[in-house]
């Protein structure tokens, strides 16, 4: 789930890109505590994309999760996590209001142990990746 702070949310309501921060297991093995995540807010969402949205319940809470398909009444939103919970198999469909913006892109900061130039190399190859609609995994998900 990422964490966005107020003034960042203002931001959002100028720009339409922003940043956000992972916390917690529920989209391994897509996105890992700590990523970091550009997201474009008003985007349109199409199944399998990943979204960033308030809880339905605690709307001031931010949650990061894959929009699986669009049903009567919202976004039914899943987990890449099956173990982790906190999707739509527990609180139901998310208003079409409640879902921010669309993940676009996502980077893992370098942490101070990676010290030598073979860790700086590899960091480098693997620390920026786009975040990729997975139809398949949309129409896998719905399964659950």
């Amino acid at each position: 789930m990422p964490e966005l702070s107020q003034e960042t949310e203002r931001r959002a309501a100028v720009l339409p890109f922003g940043l956000a921060e992972v916390t917690g297991p529920s989209m391994v093995p897509t996105l890992y505590h700590g990523d970091r995540l550009v997201v474009q807010y008003g985007a349109r969402i199409r199944p399998g994309d990943v979204v960033v949205l308030r809880h339905p319940f605690q709307q001031d809470l931010l949650v990061v999760k894959r929009a699986a398909e669009r049903r009567e009444g919202g976004w039914w939103v899943l987990g890449d996590n099956a173990y982790a919970g906190g999707d739509s198999t527990d609180y139901g469909t998310v208003p079409e209001e409640l879902v921010l913006g669309k993940v676009w892109f996502r980077y893992r900061p370098r942490t101070s142990a990676r010290r030598s130039p073979l860790a700086l190399v590899r960091w480098a190859l693997s620390a920026a990746r786009p975040v990729l609609s997975d139809r398949s995994a949309s129409r896998r998900l719905r399964a659950r």
